[in-house]
């Protein structure tokens, strides 16, 4: 066999496919220079012992850095996410990368993380992170292999090491854990506000891990390019992102990645001086295609959908519409939408005891600049609710809270001060149009997944865009994903992502 060949094997133990609540083991009798299709090859022994990642990297000091740390990285991320035909294709990518390391001795575990987020990072001790999001953003296996040869190349050059003396980040990290079993509606909160310290490096230590692993994926004959095609793409995707969605996404790659006009040229450059000359390097984007095909797109089950202007959340039965013209971003901490002229909405909900009052709740000193004049009950279709305003700077507020059973639903409205007069109409507008989910509304809810389609004769980005489903901006989303420029016409016969059921 080859030797990225055997390497693909080993590595599909070593980094335990992928997963992150148990390592995938080789027990005795199964080869592990066995091919990939699961023929025998004579001449091997099995092992007798069985091969985690664990075991491989005991002797790695720094591994007790990372094993420390993954627990608080699936905290903030939403846990590992699990398809195994996506971890058998990025096995595949990794066991490629893992033969051409600068450190052949080096064990990675690499863990598929179930966030809509774009993002990738790396642990000291061989623990590599890629985010759903970004799989869904990657267009071939050499994109990928690109973001997890920048991250190996944090690790082979001791990044986390150096980050860690300087920042203290297993400290900060402890601290967040610590809050987290204090309280865990304020952990999670705390988790929000302090998962970049698990994740950032500086400038320099960016710059250097593109050159390192611009370098890997070309001496392992992915092209070379794919680097900065995919901050290319990266850097379309933080367009989208800043016209259309609200507030900053923490947990995105741009968010803790230095993302320039001028990494992308020394991207293309190292490409260029790479041993792969320009569109000879594999790119295996159908092999890609097919792995990712079926995978979750965007929010899951446990943190609620958002379909067009309505959010809906089938674990606490409930929904709510946004107005015309507004764009949700369900966070970590809120749904939060943003509207013309500097309106903004932010929903959430906390636990009440059912024998406290509305009013005395809304009176209770969480609201600043409340008017205690303007708090009145009212019903919410058959729900108990009751509202109020306030003023705060330079803005007016509406906010209203409904009670379904021991949880209180929060509707905070807010518009510039010279629009105060609108406020009520918008709030009441929104909080009118929540309602608890039916049993057969609920079981209809299904998730949104990338599908992989192929373009017909005369199909165009648009026509191909009005497949999709659950998404806004459908023809914008589909270029964005599929890497389309503005005048990038659709081939007939090429296959493309679409976000559907």
């Amino acid at each position: 066999m080859t030797r990225w060949a055997r390497a693909a094997l080993a590595s599909t133990a070593l980094v335990a496919l992928l997963t992150a609540g148990a390592c995938t083991t080789l027990e005795d009798g199964l080869d592990l220079a066995s091919p990939v299709d699961g023929s025998v090859r004579a001449g091997y022994a099995a092992t007798r012992q069985p091969i985690t990642f664990e075991n491989v990297q005991a002797s790695d000091p720094q591994s007790s850095i990372g094993r420390s740390q993954h627990p608080k990285i699936l905290a903030a991320y939403g846990g590992a996410y699990s398809d195994p035909k996506l971890e058998r294709m990025l096995a595949t990518i990794i066991g490629r990368l893992q033969a051409e390391t600068a450190d052949p001795n080096r064990a990675y575990r690499i863990t598929i993380l179930n966030s809509p987020n774009i993002n990738a990072f790396a642990l000291p001790g061989g623990y590599v992170y890629i985010t759903r999001g970004l799989l869904a953003l990657a267009n071939d296996s050499a994109e990928v292999a690109a973001v997890i040869g920048h991250e190996m190349g944090h690790v082979t050059a001791n990044h986390g090491i150096e980050r860690q003396q300087r920042e203290q980040a297993a400290e900060i990290a402890s601290r967040v854990v610590s809050e987290v079993l204090a309280s865990e509606p304020a952990g999670q909160i705390a988790l929000a506000r302090g998962r970049l310290s698990l994740a950032q490096f500086s400038r320099q230590q960016e710059l250097q891990a593109d050159v390192i692993g611009i370098k890997h994926i070309a001496r392992a004959g992915y092209d070379p390019f794919a680097a900065a095609r995919f901050l290319k793409a990266m850097d379309s995707f933080s367009q989208f992102r800043n016209a259309f969605q609200a507030g900053s996404a923490d947990l995105d790659f741009l968010a803790s990645h230095p993302s320039a006009p001028q990494r992308i040229e020394l991207a293309e450059r190292h490409a260029r001086e790479a041993e792969v000359a320009e569109g000879e390097g594999a790119t295996e984007r159908d092999r890609y295609l097919n792995g990712i095909d079926g995978m979750l797109f965007g929010d899951s089950a446990a943190e609620g959908y958002v379909r067009e202007n309505r959010f809906y959340h089938p674990g606490l039965s409930i929904t709510f519409a946004a107005p015309e013209g507004f764009v949700i971003d369900n966070t970590a901490e809120a749904v939060l939408a943003t509207g013309p002229n500097d309106m903004a909405l932010r929903f959430d909900g906390v636990a009440l005891p059912t024998t406290t009052s509305l009013v005395d709740y809304v009176n209770s000193g969480w609201i600043g600049g409340l008017d205690r004049d303007s708090i009145r009950q009212r019903r919410i279709g058959t729900l108990e609710a009751v509202s109020a305003r306030a003023k705060g700077g330079e803005y007016a507020f509406d906010v209203t809270v409904v009670r379904v059973g021991g949880q209180v639903y929060r509707f905070l409205t807010a518009v510039p001060a010279r629009e105060a007069g609108s406020v009520g109409a918008i709030a009441e507008r929104v909080a009118n149009s929540f309602r608890v989910l039916s049993p057969a509304e609920k079981a209809s809810l299904k998730p949104l997944r990338v599908r992989i389609v192929t373009a017909g004769a005369g199909d165009t980005a648009t026509s191909m865009a009005s497949r999709m489903v659950g998404v806004d901006r459908k023809t914008d989303m589909f270029r964005l994903l599929n890497d389309l420029d503005r005048n990038d016409a659709v081939r007939p016969g090429a296959r493309y992502k679409i976000v559907a059921e």
